[in-house]
């Protein structure tokens, strides 16, 4: 599953009007990137310990429609998403399952990749592992050693004990990403639902949503503020989770992994920093801390995704309300669940419920609708060349508003819905045969509006992800109802012959020969297949 993204690249004069949230900010502000025409993005991928939930596939599914807005605006994007493949769950899980941890990392990255794959996420341009870049991450520390910010603990003889935390008092930038100064105002309601339900600095005390790393509950640093760049390791750690380094034998901190892969595939700085609302703190925070001290700029800007929520409380498995993504796809078909996870604008929390996929089923029945109708009014579909080819300048002006007024989904959608309402006025007009080959053109205008539109959700009816992906049970339902509409006609035919009405007969074998159905005439009656 590809979507084309042009070699020559030049922004639309309509990307000049995007707007987007900053966390950093607390600002919706106007965006203007790096290097003109190229976005540069990294987003927080998945720790992969175990099976992908809603959750998690809410925050890959926003930051995809993130990525094709900029595509249709223009830019040429590169857009980094990695995998973190160690860590204390990974180890501890892949023990208690008799299985090595890298076995069990790779075995859940796929059924990530798999999800991403069903649900029709555009390929990272770069999908970097944590455990293919400690060197980089050495290299990162011992930078951040030099210019005073970290520091090793040495052991009882004095060695170094590979423990190495980030020193916080020397870096008094620390907490510019998530304190809120008193009195400021939020930008939105979005924006007050994520600072009250968020964590941040700001937030002390237990988080259930994003629990302490154990290395930084250690009693030998020098402040309960400093974290983890690099861990000793654990009795029960295996051998082969376990690197020498001049700090010590140990593996990677959290937080330095992205610091450090995000400068491999995007320097020294980048335009946008992504992921969940739940990783702001401290893991952007501590991010943005240690890469800041290494003398890089990083990331310009910071986007968060909000959760998928169950009467109100953040999705996850660790609270026992996790939602197998599998489960969902079991019941659902793709198209539907994607498009219940990319109806909300990404900063809004999602209700999960039942009521969200009614709400996405008929989406999809409005729109298939108007586009098959559409396109047997044409004689044809548009190609998919012809609806990636529309770039943001071309759309519908109040789509382009909406998207552009920091993306918008709701009054996207609204614009969607409005066109198809026009196309549809158009299909009667057509059907009344007033002046129809005006009303043809427009009637094609409209479809390649409306599926570019969509396109820009991932949600083309038609594009190869969705035209290539029946599933089982559809095949079924489609295999059921053809027989029960060939039987009925085999029995009319049957039925003219008792009646000696063979030129009724005739014409029904003639018309099904037609579309493509051979009937067999055997003594026990007669049995159709299809034409090879």
């Amino acid at each position: 599953m590809t979507t084309r993204q042009k070699s020559l690249v030049s922004s639309t004069s309509a990307a000049s009007n995007l707007r987007l949230y900053d966390t950093a900010s607390h600002q919706v502000e106007p965006f203007t990137p790096i290097t003109p025409g190229e976005v540069g993005i990294y987003v927080c991928g998945a720790t992969v310990q175990s099976s992908p939930h809603v959750g998690h596939i809410r925050a890959a599914v926003a930051f995809d429609v993130v990525r094709r807005w900029f595509m249709k605006l223009g830019y040429k994007v590169t857009f980094v998403r990695n995998v973190t493949d160690i860590d204390d769950k990974i180890i501890a899980k892949a023990a208690a399952a008799g299985q090595q941890w890298w076995e069990r990392a790779y075995i859940y990255e796929r059924e990530f990749t798999h999800a991403y794959d069903t649900l029709g996420v555009l390929p990272p341009t770069y999908e970097p592992r944590a455990t293919g870049h400690v060197l980089d991450m050495v290299d990162l520390i011992q930078r951040i050693i030099d210019k005073g910010h970290a520091y090793v603990v040495p052991d009882e003889q004095g060695n170094p004990s590979g423990n190495v935390y980030f020193d916080v008092d020397s870096w008094p930038e620390y907490g510019a990403l998530t304190h809120q100064e008193t009195g400021t105002q939020a930008a939105d309601d979005s924006a007050a639902v994520a600072d009250r339900m968020g964590p941040s600095i700001d937030a002390i005390g237990d988080d259930k949503y994003n629990p302490v790393d154990a290395a930084d509950s250690s009693d030998r640093k020098h402040s309960p503020r400093d974290f983890a760049l690099w861990k000793a390791p654990k009795e029960s750690d295996p051998q082969t989770a376990r690197w020498q380094t001049p700090f010590g034998v140990g593996r990677p901190g959290w937080h330095i992994e992205c610091s450090a892969m995000s400068h491999r595939y995007l320097g020294d700085s980048f335009d946008i920093h992504g992921g969940g609302l739940d990783l702001r703190f401290p893991h952007h925070e501590n991010e943005m801390a240690q890469s800041h001290a290494a003398g890089w700029g990083f990331a310009k800007h910071w986007m968060h995704s909000a959760w998928v929520t169950q009467k109100g409380e953040k999705m996850s498995k660790s609270l026992g309300n996790g939602l197998a993504v599998t489960a969902v796809l079991d019941a659902h078909p793709a198209w539907v669940v994607r498009y219940a996870l990319a109806c909300v604008q990404y900063r809004s929390m999602l209700e999960w419920s039942d009521q969200t996929l009614n709400e996405a089923s008929s989406a999809f029945e409005r729109i298939s609708n108007f586009v098959e109708r559409a396109g047997a009014a044409l004689g044809e579909q548009p190609n998919r060349m012809a609806i990636e080819d529309v770039n943001a300048d071309s759309l519908p002006a109040d789509f382009v508003t909406a998207m552009n007024e920091d993306i918008n989904v709701s009054g996207a959608l609204a614009t969607i819905f409005a066109t198809i309402r026009s196309g549809n006025t158009l299909l009667s007009q057509l059907d009344d045969k007033l002046d129809q080959q005006s009303q043809l053109d427009t009637l094609r205008l409209t479809l390649i509006q409306v599926r570019a539109m969509l396109d820009v959700f991932g949600l083309d009816p038609l594009s190869e992800q969705w035209a290539s992906h029946t599933s089982i049970d559809e095949q079924d339902s489609h295999e059921s109802v053809l027989d029960t509409l060939i039987q009925e006609q085999l029995e009319a035919r049957t039925q003219a012959r008792i009646n000696h009405d063979f030129a009724k007969a005739d014409a029904i074998r003639d018309a099904l020969s037609a579309a493509g159905v051979l009937i067999e005439d055997t003594p026990n009656g007669s049995s159709w297949s299809l034409k090879h």
